[in-house]
């Protein structure tokens, strides 16, 4: 994107952008009410207004790429992005997840200063149950990896886990594993955060506004069209989530997503209220339990759970949950919950992302395929795409997360590490 830089007029060095004080919700300036149209030109246009697509945009704020617009059809962090609490961590098998959850996880603890919000970040760290000595030798392998890569995480007994949290029951637990430097903070503070800074910087975020097509001029994707109207563009960026395999589709490059739905629940507020504990997870059958504000947040993946759409909230994966626990946390399975959340994993065949540049068209980026990691690697991943749209090396390198891997026949590497 070396002609974006023409357009963007950037300073002589990148300098942070911050909020030293509250502002205006994000969206406010590009609500319908504001604009019947959208930019007719732009140097990159982000498709998805979520953490990826804020994020992204801010970190090419920061650089001084000003003629960027994100283009979201509803409100801002109102898709993936809109789950209630999210966890960060570094805590993977694989060595690139790693090295973007550790450098997500600075950012996240420099926010209130860059770019500037209360994230509600909670260090609680994350402590995953294992049941069997084939998962204890494969997590001992990734705290070790962990380890050499300046992640305290470690291993440990069945009573200390118990010490780190006290629902835990150690009956049929082999070991476990905890990171400390780990926990949880809130999505859409830092949606917001990112969007107003980028805003503030010239960043057009048009909510409310459908992509409904590409115009291609040999391997170049030279216009977007919306239901707001056409934006001729140097560079377009995919961080559609779930909802990227159709982006990908309208410029002729194949991103293998799919869409399925997660859900949690919420217990009814608990009197004494509960300890503070890690984001704590049951391995073997994905069971997980946090703190929330004045309960607990239960979580399961449903192995049953079709592909699709659908973002309903239902009860019935909660008696997966309520089955799990009572063996692994028995206090947590008769809790009464008062409601949850629903919303989409966009999960790619080995559940690591794609991230990287379209091999056919060269002007199209995509940031996509999180399998459920996306919020907790979105700062690291909006410096690795600010990079590559600039045309510099890429802080990280994440040649390997290409979606061309797919079809190369290049070395798969799974990641093993997944809630």
């Amino acid at each position: 994107m070396a002609e974006d830089a023409q357009h963007a007029n950037p300073p002589e060095r990148d300098g942070p952008l911050t909020s030293p004080s509250p502002s205006p919700s994000p969206s406010s300036s590009a609500s319908p009410s504001a604009f019947a149209t959208v930019p007719r030109t732009a140097g990159v246009v982000i498709v998805g207004g979520g953490v990826m697509g804020t994020s992204i945009a801010f970190h090419l704020a920061e650089a001084g790429v000003r003629d960027v617009v994100v283009v979201e059809r509803g409100e801002l962090g109102q898709g993936s992005s809109g789950k209630p609490i999210g966890g960060v961590r570094a805590h993977f098998s694989d060595p690139l997840n790693i090295e973007l959850g550790r450098r997500s996880l600075r950012a996240f603890r420099d926010f209130p200063g860059r770019p500037g919000a209360d994230i509600r970040l909670d260090t609680v760290g994350y402590l995953f149950l294992l049941t069997d000595e084939r998962q204890a030798a494969d997590f001992e392998a990734g705290v070790r990896l962990q380890n050499s890569l300046g992640v305290p995480s470690r291993m440990t007994d069945p009573d200390e886990a118990r010490r780190l949290c006290p629902y835990v029951s150690t009956d049929g637990l082999v070991a476990a594993a905890y990171s400390p430097d780990d926990g949880h903070a809130r999505p859409g503070l830092v949606v917001q955060g990112y969007a107003r800074a980028a805003a503030r910087a010239g960043v057009v975020l048009a909510t409310h506004t459908t992509v409904t097509g590409m115009d291609l001029t040999g391997d170049r994707v030279t216009a977007v069209h919306t239901d707001r109207g056409r934006i001729e563009c140097d560079t377009v960026v995919c961080a559609a989530g779930a909802w990227s395999a159709r982006i990908g589709a309208m410029a002729g490059a194949d991103l293998p997503v799919r869409p399925v739905r997660r859900q949690l629940a919420f217990t009814v507020p608990l009197v004494p209220p509960a300890p503070r504990i890690p984001f704590t997870i049951d391995f073997a059958s994905s069971a997980y339990f946090h703190n929330s504000d004045d309960g607990l947040l239960f979580g399961l993946a449903d192995p049953g759970e079709p592909d699709g759409f659908d973002t309903t909230w239902t009860p019935h994966w909660l008696e997966l949950f309520r089955e799990a626990v009572r063996h692994r946390a028995p206090a947590l399975a008769g809790l009464e919950t008062a409601g949850g959340w629903a919303g989409l994993y966009e999960v790619t065949p080995d559940h690591n992302a794609l991230i990287g540049r379209s091999a056919d068209v060269v002007n199209f980026l995509y940031a996509t395929g999180f399998s459920g990691h996306g919020f907790l690697q979105a700062p690291a991943v909006g410096e690795v795409v600010r990079d590559l749209c600039l045309e510099r090396t890429p802080c990280v390198d994440v040649g390997p997360l290409g979606a061309d891997r797919f079809r190369t026949g290049a070395t798969i590497r799974p990641e093993s590490h997944v809630v």
